[in-house]
């Protein structure tokens, strides 16, 4: 008997790291994960769309389908990375404006466990609506925020750049491996 491969949605978002998801999506795909790669519309400008397609074998997503295309696979686990400031709290407030935020705001009803890789510079981590939104999604199950001294730490503003070769593709699909098992084990219950 064999088993399907389990499915990675990856939301990227318009920041540094951006342009470095494929790295991201090589881990993932040599752990044997099928891979589909979701972007912001303010992240297309920072990806390699044709690169990341080929890389994938899969569209890169950024708007809702249209009702006579194919749909995509449900995802097993979702990591967003780059998380912006923006992101991450609308996700937390449940706005859902873009395909991806969509993808975010049901996943956790749906029992799909979604890591969150911050990328953030610390004025805007010290924001009182970053600091609750950030408090918020790491108390709702399923959801894990990779965010501290052993996670991501902010970096100073203007000096994202010089971050971009530490950030910490591997702790986003270790802690995604994680949570699948985790999830398999302790599954969401349904709402009545």
């Amino acid at each position: 008997m064999t088993t399907d491969p389990r499915v990675l949605c990856i939301i990227v978002c318009a920041a540094g790291p951006a342009s470095e998801v494929g790295t991201l999506v090589e881990l993932a795909q040599d752990d044997g994960w099928t891979v589909q790669l979701v972007a912001t519309p303010s992240a297309l400008d920072f990806i390699d769309v044709p690169a990341l397609e080929q890389q994938t074998g899969r569209p890169v997503r950024s708007r809702y389908r249209k009702p006579d295309e194919p749909r995509s696979p449900r995802a097993d686990a979702i990591i967003v990375a780059p998380a912006t400031y923006n992101t991450i709290n609308k996700f937390a407030q449940g706005i859902s404006d873009t395909y991806a935020l969509g993808l975010l705001a049901e996943a956790p009803g749906l029992g799909i466990p979604v890591v969150i890789l911050p990328f953030v510079n610390s004025a805007l981590a010290l924001r009182a609506p970053f600091r609750r939104s950030i408090q918020q999604l790491s108390e709702e199950r399923g959801i894990f925020v990779l965010y501290g001294p052993e996670e991501f730490k902010p970096h100073a503003p203007g000096t994202g750049g010089d971050s971009l070769e530490r950030y910490p593709w591997q702790l986003a699909l270790q802690q995604a491996k994680k949570s699948t098992s985790s999830a398999a084990e302790h599954p969401t219950p349904t709402p009545r």
